[in-house]
């Protein structure tokens, strides 16, 4: 799993071209750009991969961070 947040004026434009940019990569296999109704201006891109993540660039000011799914329910 990896995710990209993103916060302000701008962040929702940010992280939709960043979506817009994960189907080309190797392995991906979907991803959601999510908003936070008590949180304007709060914005997350969760994305899932067959492997391991692979090197993502974030546009400048986007945090991220990959995880490693450990169980499902």
């Amino acid at each position: 799993m990896h995710y990209a947040e993103a916060r302000g004026d701008n962040a929702e434009t940010l992280l939709r071209e960043f979506l817009g940019s994960l189907p080309a990569r190797s392995g991906f296999l979907g991803a959601e750009l999510l908003g936070s109704p008590e949180q304007p201006g709060l914005y997350l891109v969760a994305s899932r991969w067959a492997a391991e993540v692979p090197e993502l660039s974030v546009p400048d000011g986007v945090k991220a961070w990959s995880f490693e799914v450990l169980a499902e329910a």
